[in-house]
């Protein structure tokens, strides 16, 4: 059985492992991309800014955002971001590791 991990650590330990994935393994563009045609419509339909500035996907950092989504995501936002890395994650002893497959 493995002991009991607090999610500060376990959000940290995240990091660690975005700041070294080859930026294809995390997967999460395609989250990226809705959520910034999400903020896009937000803009325009209830802010009502119709000008042409709004965030464009190649100027959003996918690393930033993955630890942004672990600290700041919903529960649901985190799970997706972790479905879709391309490695698994392994936790033993009060540390996760990336299994490369």
């Amino acid at each position: 059985m493995n002991p009991y991990l607090r999610e500060e650590s376990l959000i940290a330990q995240l990091e660690e492992i975005i700041d070294q994935l080859d930026i294809n393994q995390l997967g999460a563009r395609h989250i990226i991309d809705r959520e910034i045609e999400r903020h896009n419509k937000l803009r325009s339909s209830v802010l009502g800014i119709k000008d042409d500035k709004g965030i464009k996907e190649k100027e959003v950092d996918v690393r930033m955002y993955a630890k942004y989504l672990l600290k700041e995501g919903s529960v649901s936002d985190k799970r997706e971001l972790l479905a879709n890395l391309r490695s698994r994650l392994n936790y033993k002893d009060k540390k996760i590791t990336m299994i490369e497959e």
